[in-house]
This record gives structure tokens, sequence and C-alpha cells, in this order.
């Protein structure tokens, strides 16, 4: 009971929030030294977080894994301190003051879920292709590029272009077309989560593209989470300027 007691002090104490964010920062502090001269970390972004960590030493990771574990910290703690504020202030009278610090800690949570389904399924990729290429996706189907359409200046300089895609199923040879798609400027192709972008495009001596894949499942979460946390913030903010004034 007594243990259960220390518990709850812990994660309903605002000085442990204080204290989570201050060793959180020196984590990342840590890590900004770390990873620029560690050549593992290139390949960070091409393969989802956690699995990535799982096939790093310790040596280098060890930062990531404390942060992760200071953020678990500090999620219980938001959830503990806002329920405690609204059980205990439920019968003031300005129910608006009450909830915009919630709503806040609300959008805060969401993005942390976005950065969690992120590191889960995440990933990016770069990959040249020329027209006929196929490139292999991680979702079991194939991108078939099948034509690049370039537009060029009198002086030789790129005015205008065109990707033409085709996303077969199953085996990328004999594969179904499923989708058919055209990459324009600012304007990527989209398939099941996935986004596919032009970074860069060749003329000469052939036509070529460099192509990015990537996939962010948190990206929607982190949207939602930044909408509520700036309402949350908002409201608070005018709701103490007019009590002031």
């Amino acid at each position: 009971m007594l243990l259960l007691k220390k518990v709850l002090h812990f994660l309903l104490s605002l000085r442990t929030a204080v204290w989570l964010l201050c060793l959180l920062i020196t984590l990342l502090l840590a890590g900004a030294f770390i990873m620029p001269v560690a050549e593992e970390f290139q390949s960070l972004h091409a393969v989802p977080l956690f699995l990535w960590l799982q096939e790093q030493p310790p040596k280098i990771t060890w930062w990531l894994w404390g942060a992760l574990f200071l953020l678990v910290l500090l999620t219980a703690n938001t959830l503990f301190c806002s329920v405690d504020s609204v059980i205990k202030k439920r019968k003031a009278g300005q129910w608006l003051l009450l909830i915009s610090p919630q709503v806040t800690h609300i959008g805060f949570l969401l993005i942390l879920l976005a950065h969690l389904f992120s590191a889960a399924g995440g990933f990016k990729g770069y990959a040249a292709a020329r027209e006929g290429s196929l490139l292999e996706l991680p979702d079991a189907t194939s991108l078939h590029v099948k034509t690049i359409s370039l537009s060029l200046g009198p002086g030789g300089h790129l005015e205008d272009w065109a990707v033409e895609v085709e996303y077969l199923s199953g085996d990328a040879a004999g594969g179904v077309v499923v989708k058919r798609d055209r990459l324009l400027p600012n304007k990527p192709s989209l398939h099941r989560g996935a986004g596919v972008y032009v970074k860069d495009l060749q003329a000469y001596p052939e036509k070529a593209v460099l192509l990015e894949v990537s996939r962010e499942p948190g990206a929607a979460w982190a949207l939602a989470g930044g909408i509520v946390f700036m309402a949350g913030t908002l409201t608070l903010l005018a709701l103490k300027m007019r009590s002031e004034g």
C-alpha cells in the first residue's frame, strides 16, 4: 500500500514532469553528438525505428532506449495529472478554463501516438529508375516506371515533367496492374498509405528519375494532435487574457 502511494505521488507530481523533460533533453543532446559519428544511423529512416533499434548495438542506441522509457513515463504522468486535475476541479464554474489545459495534453499525447505508429510501421527509401524499371515495395506490390516525359527549354533547362507509373500485384514480372498513376510537380503518387515522390530527374544520356518511397502511418494522428494542441492552447490563452482584462 505504501509502495502504491509512492507510485501515485510520483505520477501525479508536476515536479516529475519537469525532471523527466530535463532528462529527456539531456539524452537527446547526447544523441546529437552520437548520431553524426555512427554510420549505422544512415539507415535509420529506411526501416521502422523499432526494427532498426533491435538490429543495432546498444553502445550507439542507449540514449534512444532511454528516451523511449522517459516518454512512456511522461505519457503516464500526463494522463494521471490530467485526470487528477479534472476530478479535483470538476465543480469549478469556468469549465472551459479547466478543460483547456487537458485538451492541450490530449494533443500532446496524440502527437506521441503518431510517433509510435511511425516508429512501428514507417519507412523511407530511395531508388533510381529508368523507363521500364520495376521496383519492389514493402507491401508486396511492385512499381513499374512506364514512361518519363521531360520538357526542355531552348537552353536545355527542364521546364516540365511527368512520370507515369503502374502498381503491380503478385510477381513483379507477371503481376496484375492494380493502379495507374501519374507523378507531376507537387503531385506525388499515393498507394496503400505509401507515397512515391520524385526527388530528381535526368535527361541525358538517358532519361532517369530518382524516386523516394515513404510511409508515415502516424501522419494523420500527428495532424490531429497538432490541431487539438493548438486549439487547447489558444482557448486557454484567450480565457486568461479575458479574465485578466
